[in-house]
């Protein structure tokens, strides 16, 4: 239906402020727009055709329209903010904040708060701060806040009731508000407001709190407690004397938009300044914009960017926007803030100089962004967003893949891409022992029994070898895996058929679990290299961790389809797809990666002596056997006197033992 058939609708429209949405015959939202008058805003349209291809293209597809009448025309702002978040429209402009910086979140909405990393900022009760540039800043930054002011680090339940403190307490990184005697609530919460300085970066004022206190801790003879608060102020200027700054004596609280508009997209760069200081640097972009003007785009991008953040007095913007237009989004602004809030375009000075730094940064975002290389990438990604339903890009793709010969030297590998590149320095790799199931628990095991299909005899053999006995592993010293050292020597003497599946849920579990205890970062996609068995037994891992809202998708080896949780039916992507090729390339790596592994593993036994797998050899004892006996042969034919004499009347016993069950 063109646009010309909407125009009796449009004659009835009131002459009131509002929201206007344009539908097509599916019944989607097209385009979502404000209006002062919303007659006369609609039907500026009957005579728009021909002014842009992004217009010309709205006006073919629209079929339906609806307004949504307003008090005022601010309230229509706000409303056509939420419309354009929850609904996407495909025609309004859509800047996206690009970044993954991580955030680290102080969870103020608790009792005994925690300092956290975060992806991304929500409304909550929380307080955040960041985003952290590079990524490492921010688990240094926690890790300060543990040092400094005691922050716990656990998910423990807090009741002041604990007997005594665990660990972190001994080292000074913990409070123990776990035990009322050593930290009380008050005392906790002091802690907290302390950390609220740090990370909010107010040094000057932090310093000032602590060294009062350290004088009154002084006075009261309380000399240790002094002592941890001098060499907390030492740490917080050292950290404050290297930090680079960028300063000016007249520039307090503002934000300069800086923007580079080219055929392939926009680059919005936003410098946050903040008591004289650029404490962050946000940068959002949209593809397409080629029909766009700069006005336009400047637009969109300060009501998307302010609609969940609060504004300053003064805004730096780099072209002037229609004055209806900036009128209104002072207006709105100032609400927000309830103070006024104003959009200057500055001309010289300090002021332009900043807004001159915003742009040359967004003009290099841009190039960087939008060649060749990156455009595929970011082809690839947005592809991947739309076809699995993803709430964001994922620029970080976690790729595990097993390597196996029969339940040989089971291992796997992990690798990281990030923005369509692979980061090496990430990569990990994993020798996977089906003995840690069973030190794990009865439970954890059955359920990765379940997962398991078994397709040869052998394989009742091999979950015996893999998984052994829960009661050696309680006799035996536990290793980092879990399982007793002699437990896994034994294992390792046996052919094995491990099973692909508990693999899998294996070495996703021991991955995640770790990010757990480290923070983070966390992937926005998670790929499998295996169909609907190994995609279940990543999320049965996952739910275990209470992991369950990450996203993990299955590729099949030689179909090349993707599996999902939610997906009765695979996804098969068009051969030439930017987005198949990236999986492919990751899983291609990943593979790569686990049979090199694989092979120098294989190489690593071969060179082993069989007298290394005996329960109770080790490096000292095998030499003094070899030497005695001259060769494994000589070794396997001496008595038991004989042994007792090199190695003891326990380690003989053991040598005979290994050697009547090879007869």
């Amino acid at each position: 239906m063109p646009i010309s058939d909407l125009k009796a609708q449009i004659a009835r429209l009131p002459e009131q402020p509002g929201v206007y949405l344009y539908y097509n015959g599916a019944g989607e939202t097209l385009y979502v727009g404000k209006a002062r008058v919303l007659r006369d805003r609609v039907r500026s349209y009957l005579g728009a055709r021909g002014t842009s291809p992004r217009l010309d293209a709205l006006l073919d597809e629209a079929q339906q329209l609806e307004v949504i009448v307003t008090d005022s025309v601010v309230e229509a702002l706000a409303l056509e903010n939420n419309l354009i978040k929850q609904r996407a429209p495909k025609y309004n402009i859509l800047l996206r904040d690009d970044k993954t910086y991580p955030y680290l979140q102080l969870t103020t909405g608790e009792a005994f708060p925690r300092v956290l990393v975060a992806r991304r900022v929500e409304r909550d009760d929380h307080f955040y701060a960041g985003p952290f540039m590079p990524a490492s800043l921010a688990r240094r930054a926690m890790s300060l806040t543990h040092k400094l002011f005691g922050i716990r680090s656990c998910n423990e339940v807090i009741t002041g009731a604990r007997g005594r403190p665990c660990l972190e307490y001994d080292i000074k990184r913990c409070a123990a508000p776990c035990v009322r005697e050593l930290c009380s609530e008050d005392e906790y919460r002091l802690a907290v407001e302390h950390t609220k300085l740090f990370l909010e970066g107010r040094s000057e004022e932090l310093v000032g709190t602590l060294g009062d206190r350290m004088i009154a801790a002084a006075a009261g003879e309380r000399y240790e407690q002094a002592a941890q608060l001098r060499d907390a102020i030492r740490t917080i200027e050292t950290l404050r004397a290297r930090q680079q700054k960028m300063a000016g004596t007249e520039f307090g609280d503002r934000d300069a938009f800086g923007l580079k508009l080219g055929p392939a997209g926009a680059v919005v760069q936003v410098f946050q300044m903040r008591g004289g200081k650029v404490v962050e640097r946000v940068e959002l972009v949209t593809d397409g914009a080629a029909d766009l003007s700069e006005r336009d785009v400047l637009q969109a991008a300060v009501q998307q960017f302010y609609a969940e953040r609060p504004a300053p007095p003064e805004i730096h913007v780099p072209v002037p926007l229609p004055a209806a237009d900036a009128e209104l989004l002072e207006g709105w602004l100032s609400a927000r803030a309830a103070r006024r809030v104003r959009l200057v375009v500055p001309k010289r000075g300090e002021k332009r100089g900043l807004l001159d730094l915003a742009s040359r940064n967004a003009e290099v975002a841009y190039q960087a962004r939008f060649n060749e290389n990156v455009a595929a990438n970011y082809d690839a990604l947005e592809t991947l967003r739309t076809v699995l339903a993803l709430p964001a890009l994922p620029r970080r793709i976690e790729c595990f893949d097993i390597s196996t010969i029969q339940g040989s030297e089971t291992v796997a590998s992990m690798v990281v891409c990030e923005d369509g590149r692979m980061k090496r320095s990430e990569y990990r790799k994993f020798r996977i022992r089906g003995s840690w199931l069973v030190a794990r628990g009865s439970s954890a095991a059955a359920r990765s029994s379940r997962l398991a299909t078994r397709s040869s005899p052998l394989a009742a053999r091999g979950e015996e070898a893999a998984g052994g006995s829960s009661q050696p592993a309680a006799r035996g010293s536990e290793t980092a895996g879990g399982s007793s050292s002699a437990e896994l020597r034994a294992a390792a003497s046996e052919p094995r058929i491990q099973d692909d599946l508990a693999s899998m849920h294996e070495v996703v579990f021991r991955r995640y679990r770790k990010l757990l205890e480290n923070g983070g970062p966390f992937p926005d996609l998670v790929l499998i290299d295996g169909g609907k068995g190994q995609l279940s037994a990543a999320y049965a891992a996952l739910n275990e961790l209470g992991l369950a809202s990450l996203v993990a998708v299955g590729i099949a080896k030689k179909e090349e389809l993707l599996f999902t949780r939610d997906r009765e039916d695979a996804i098969a992507l068009a051969t030439d797809s930017p987005a198949l090729l990236l999986i492919r390339r990751i899983r291609d790596e990943a593979h790569r990666f686990a049979v090199t592994f694989h092979r120098l593993s294989r190489r690593t036994r071969d060179l082993r002596s069989e007298v290394d797998v005996i329960p109770g050899v080790g490096p000292r004892r095998r030499k003094a056997l070899l030497t005695a006996f001259g060769s494994l042969a000589g070794v396997r034919r001496a008595t038991r006197e004989e042994l007792v004499r090199i190695v003891g009347a326990k380690t003989a016993d053991a040598v005979l033992a290994h050697f009547a069950s090879r007869a």
